[in-house]
């Protein structure tokens, strides 16, 4: 029988990808950690661990090992969350996450709010931008924001109000390359947009190069950038006019909307938790707090 302490080091281990990392995380001596594990793979007789210079590497068994660690302490953090809720502890720790630019720039400014609403809740904001998925139900979030709709059956999506795309420049660059008057005109405009290397769904803001182009066309970006608070700053800056949300551009004095009327297309973000925690009130605190917050809110649409 495989030892608990001896899987859960090992699991840690693995996350971490250094016997160093681990026993910081872990509070306790490296020479332990490695003792620990050099036991474990002697009662399997397999390595677990590629050694370097530089880190550990997962062995292909150490791989199979840590993918059925990880499902069964992902496992065991749920049936934690969920019996401490039944006995009454509702605001316990969540775990969101959310792309780089929406949790910085739209969730954290309301958290004060939240947080003096719900002081019990110990809140963890993941803010990523790569192309995985969070993996909800490997326990990675407890909840996930994102404008992706999980084909999963066993995920609940709860939509936000969708975010119009608009498109901005700064007055200083207006006043020496003129304003756009129709959309067309974008053929005569720098026009900055998101990099190749950003995730397919962030890329829905470079419509800017096909928008009222000519059939068949599609205009050369001015500059590309894969962050969207880098993009906010080139437009601020001068360097030509991007298409934004609202939120991001905020009370920015010297932004101006250009061609309001024209219709872009709309952002849709999702509200995505288990659905085996449809039930937790941590859950419905934070998704209800943050509809009603971008219902009411001037800044998100």
């Amino acid at each position: 029988m495989m030892d608990w302490d001896k899987l859960r080091i090992f699991h840690t281990v693995a996350q971490a990808g250094s016997f160093t990392k681990a026993a910081e995380r872990m509070n306790v001596s490296q020479s332990a950690i490695s003792r620990q594990i050099n036991a474990l793979e002697e009662s399997l007789g397999i390595p677990l661990f590629h050694r370097h210079t530089r880190g550990l590497m997962l062995t292909t068994q150490g791989d199979l090992l840590f993918q059925s660690a990880k499902e069964v302490f992902a496992k065991l953090a749920l049936t934690e969350a969920l019996m401490n809720e039944s006995r009454g502890n509702s605001y316990g720790a969540l775990k969101v996450a959310s792309s780089v630019a929406f949790g910085s720039m739209w969730i954290v400014p309301h958290l004060k709010e939240f947080m003096s609403l719900y002081p019990h809740m110990r809140l963890n904001l993941l803010l990523r931008d790569d192309e995985d998925e969070v993996d909800l139900n490997m326990r990675e979030a407890d909840i996930n924001i994102s404008c992706q709709q999980p084909t999963q059956s066993d995920l609940i999506a709860t939509p936000l109000p969708p975010l119009k795309l608009r498109i901005y420049a700064s007055r200083t660059y207006l006043e020496k390359n003129g304003v756009p008057l129709k959309i067309s005109d974008l053929d005569t405009h720098d026009l900055i947009v998101y990099g190749h290397e950003t995730p397919h769904q962030m890329t829905k803001s470079n419509v800017i190069l096909h928008a009222g182009a000519k059939f068949g066309t599609m205009r050369e970006p001015y500059l590309m950038i894969n962050n969207l608070y880098g993009i906010l700053q080139s437009v601020k800056a001068s360097l030509g006019m991007a298409v934004l949300n609202r939120y991001i551009v905020k009370d920015e004095p010297d932004l101006v909307e250009i061609l309001p009327e024209y219709d872009l297309g709309y952002i849709q973000n999702y509200i995505i938790y288990p659905e085996q925690l449809k039930t937790s009130k941590r859950i419905s605190a934070f998704r209800d707090f943050i509809i009603h917050k971008a219902k009411e809110s001037r800044t998100y649409s």
